[in-house]
């Protein structure tokens, strides 16, 4: 189990999240807010916008959510392959379905359901920033039938971590998709965070899978890389970690799948844990709650992860009091 910290810790600071995970795992009434579901049956449909470790977990968390509280689900799963018009053909069939809930996983494909769906809750999770996507009209008053989960992070302490396990970093490259709203969100963070700790962020764009490892390099004379939760890097990650590795230059990651792919570590969202949050949320908008005035959750778990065979790889040995407190991947 991945060692969980609460959004408000220190970067270092070991939290009793463990305690909310077993809350969860008990799956009583009193959990899930959803103590007569036992009885109810479903039709779900959800569309994921491309396959990468986060997004998955984020799909198992929210159909654990259900089974917790032994509600029976009929479930129908879609994946766009990363690509946002598939994700609109499949909000398409969905709309024209027999569906209680639409599930949708990662920016674009949030966009493209809650643009297509109107008459049934749209519920999103792994969205950074709904408000500049346009899915709510704000996190506190979604307005309409779609309201869920922000997977936004904190960034200055991941920042931080990555200082701290390369102490003379000056300049941090970010690689990104130029067509995904929750990276722009994230790289404009990154910017801010990093003016505080006497950093410099250089940037390169990304269409598609194929130009990563070319945008990589063309980093140029970075010290250290940051890969935020961008569905198109993180999908491609491997691309990122080939460079990084020829050049020694550790990557720090937003989330764990990342580090699970080869970068070296990661302060970041458990989405597991966020996609059964989203579970919980559903489980009450299917018994009445209006999603209209069912304020976005935002993440309150982060996992703490290192891989030291990937640090070997990319010249960097993580510090004794990081290593005593985070979870480590073995290879």
């Amino acid at each position: 189990m991945r060692k969980t910290f609460m959004r408000a810790a220190a970067l270092v600071a070991v939290t009793a999240a463990a305690v909310a995970t077993a809350a969860c795992a008990n799956g009583t009434s009193e959990t899930n807010g959803a103590s007569d579901t036992a009885a109810d049956s479903y039709k779900i449909g959800i569309n994921q916008l491309v396959q990468h470790p986060a997004l998955d977990a984020a799909n198992a968390g929210f159909k654990r959510a259900f089974e917790d509280a032994g509600v029976d689900v009929d479930w129908t799963e879609q994946n766009a392959n990363g690509e946002q018009g598939t994700a609109l053909t499949i909000a398409q069939s969905f709309a024209n379905s027999d569906l209680d809930l639409v599930y949708a996983i990662a920016t674009p494909a949030a966009q493209a359901t809650a643009q297509t769906i109107t008459d049934i809750p749209v519920l999103f999770s792994a969205v950074t920033d709904p408000e500049a996507a346009e899915l709510v009209k704000s996190n506190s008053a979604p307005g309409n039938n779609v309201t869920g989960t922000s997977d936004l992070a904190e960034i200055k302490d991941q920042l931080a971590l990555l200082k701290q396990i390369v102490p003379d970093a000056k300049k941090v490259g970010i690689v990104y998709a130029n067509g995904e709203v929750n990276s722009q969100v994230q790289v404009d963070a990154a910017k801010k965070a990093a003016a505080d700790l006497d950093l410099e962020i250089v940037t390169q764009t990304v269409a598609v899978a194929s130009d990563l490892q070319q945008a990589t390099d063309a980093l140029g004379d970075v010290d250290a890389i940051y890969v935020p939760t961008d569905n198109l890097v993180v999908s491609g990650i491997a691309a990122v970690v080939n460079v990084a590795e020829q050049k020694k230059i550790p990557v720090i990651g937003a989330e764990a799948g990342t580090v699970e792919g080869g970068a070296v570590a990661t302060l970041g969202i458990d989405y597991d844990a966020l996609g059964y949050q989203t579970g919980q949320m559903a489980l009450k908008i299917l018994k009445g709650q209006d999603p209209a005035k069912t304020p976005v959750e935002f993440a309150n778990e982060y996992t703490y992860v290192v891989n030291e065979a990937a640090a070997a790889r990319q010249g960097v040995t993580i510090p004794a009091e990081i290593l005593d407190k985070a979870e480590k991947i073995s290879e």
